[in-house]
């Protein structure tokens, strides 16, 4: 090597350098353990050398993307890490999509390779076959005990490969290392791309604002292929060397279980599964007084879930974090004393973001007005790969524009009012769904509710509340319509309201509302 690529080994902030320090620092630590497999750092480490090498000798290089299609497993972290040490760029894609969807994620990324779970090998095969690229190299995880279709090569070929030796690459800061494929509303989702830098700077935000320690035990259930919890949970504690519990899915009974066995201390869950815990007949059942740290994000909490928790799990300190994808994805956060002080907030802007509302001239608009939330941050995407012009967009006038409406109160704390595609327009009001959705929250037999906009002839938009009811309740939509009138003025109030089983939802725990758009469009549909 010549002396300037030494300085750079040496001076190295590389995401492969992150589990590495881990590992020689706390060797003997226990970093992961999933099903009946425990890692410690300086096992997990090794794994990642296995890995890298043994996906070198197939050809993996610098900048080639690498799919990977599965649920929650080891696998899945030995390979992200692995291809972080070549230089590959990691390419998760959603377990819940379509073959025509993979196809799409496949064919944009220009991925060289496919690593899927056993019961994902036939959808993969699909998507493959749709590209015209049946010859891609593929590899199966064994994650669900289905037999692969031919063609799968297993993934223990590359997990127990024999040559361990340590994998440097000379990945700069500003290098891609990670694709994110956003669940967005348009058509197509965009690969939003991501660098070690900019992982680095949201690692440090999360670890320093959500006061996050290396004596921690956290459960992980979310998908990783979400970058929530893989790059503000799963990934700091990595750094940080916590031990890490690892679940496929987020089942509620089994969380409480785990919470109990393992003495888990944090926990991060999107608001839906928060509720279908405290909803679940094993809360009170199990021992979960070691839980001190508790996280939400990915939709809004409802404020009558926080005053929940508060009084259930007093020993709990909760801490809300918002963003998206393209902020890596961290962009402000709501401490636990703010919590009930200031209900509904998204916080202040994290360590290493700038953010301010603006309208549609990009003009900051005074404390309490609504604007378009835009950041300016290291955490930011470089691009939307092959996409210039919704780059452009996106970062016009030096800010990265987020797509949601917010308001700043007197004290900085940002407030959410809702995505721009969700504010209804009825009748030549503006309608935030997100505040009809507290007003019937409010109700006590209801458990999760989603508003949103469908066509009226005439007022244009009508606003529509899909609502389950508590386990155990009778709920009718009269009585939530009756409930809307006296809460809110007439022009917020539902025009139409549906009580159903369950709500359409993504593997994230997000809830569908593009999905229940198309759904109930029809509904004032004349004749």
């Amino acid at each position: 090597m010549q002396t300037e690529q030494l300085i750079r080994r040496a001076r190295g902030q590389q995401l492969a350098d992150m589990l590495r320090r881990s590992a020689r620092r706390v060797p003997e630590k226990v970093a992961l353990v999933f099903r009946d497999q425990t890692d410690t750092f300086a096992q997990l480490d090794t794994a990642v050398n296995r890995a890298a090498n043994a996906l070198a000798a197939r050809g993996v290089a610098m900048g080639d993307r690498v799919a990977l299609f599965t649920h929650n497993n080891r696998a899945f972290v030995v390979l992200r890490y692995a291809l972080a040490r070549l230089g590959a760029v990691t390419t998760p894609v959603n377990f819940m999509l379509t073959a025509p969807d993979v196809a799409y994620i496949l064919g944009h990324s220009g991925a060289k390779m496919m690593i899927a779970e056993d019961a994902l090998c036939e959808t993969a095969d699909a998507a493959l076959t749709e590209m015209g690229q049946g010859d891609m190299p593929r590899f199966a995880i064994p994650h669900a005990g289905v037999t692969p279709p031919d063609g799968w090569q297993p993934v223990a070929d590359i997990l127990d490969h024999d040559d361990t030796t340590e994998v440097w690459h000379d990945v700069h800061a500003d290098d891609p290392i990670q694709m994110m494929y956003t669940s967005g509303t348009e058509s197509r989702p965009k690969g939003a791309l991501l660098t070690s830098g900019a992982l680095y700077a949201q690692y440090s935000s999360c670890i320093i604002d959500g006061e996050m320690t290396e004596d921690a035990v956290s459960l992980h259930c979310l998908p990783l292929f979400h970058c929530a919890q893989l790059d503000c949970f799963l990934s700091p504690d990595l750094y940080l060397g916590v031990t890490s519990i690892l679940h496929d899915k987020a089942d509620p009974a089994a969380m409480l279980e785990a919470i109990e066995a393992h003495g888990v201390t944090k926990l991060f869950c999107p608001p839906t599964i928060w509720i279908a815990l405290l909803r679940h007949p094993d809360f009170d059942k199990r021992d979960l007084s070691s839980l001190n740290a508790g996280y939400y994000g990915a939709s809004i909490m409802p404020t009558a879930v926080i005053e929940e928790l508060s009084q259930r799990l007093p020993q709990m300190r909760l801490f809300n974090f918002y963003g998206q994808t393209e902020m890596a994805p961290l962009a402000t956060i709501l401490k636990p004393q703010d919590q009930l002080r200031k209900l509904g907030s998204a916080g202040r802007p994290s360590l290493n973001v700038e953010t301010l509302v603006v309208d549609d001239d990009d003009i900051p608009v005074p404390v309490g007005e609504v604007g378009e939330i835009v950041h300016r941050s290291p955490h930011l995407i470089t691009e939307y790969y092959n996409d210039p012009e919704k780059t452009a967009e996106a970062f016009r006038n030096g800010w990265f524009h987020s797509g949601d409406l917010g308001r700043f109160d007197e004290d900085g704390y940002l407030y959410v009012v809702d995505r721009k595609k969700d504010m209804i327009k009825t009748g030549g009001e503006n309608v935030a769904s997100r505040e009809v959705e507290e007003a019937i929250f409010r109700h006590p037999d209801v458990a999760e509710v989603a508003v949103f906009g469908v066509p009226h002839p005439k007022w244009i938009e009508a606003v529509t509340a899909v609502v389950v009811p508590k386990s155990g309740a009778t709920l009718s939509a009269d009585a939530v319509m009756a409930y809307c009138r006296d809460a809110l003025a007439h022009f917020k109030a539902p025009k139409h309201i549906e009580v159903t089983d369950q709500l359409p939802k993504n593997a994230s725990g997000k809830i569908l509302k593009r999905d229940l758009r198309v759904t109930y469009a029809g509904v004032f549909d004349e004749g």
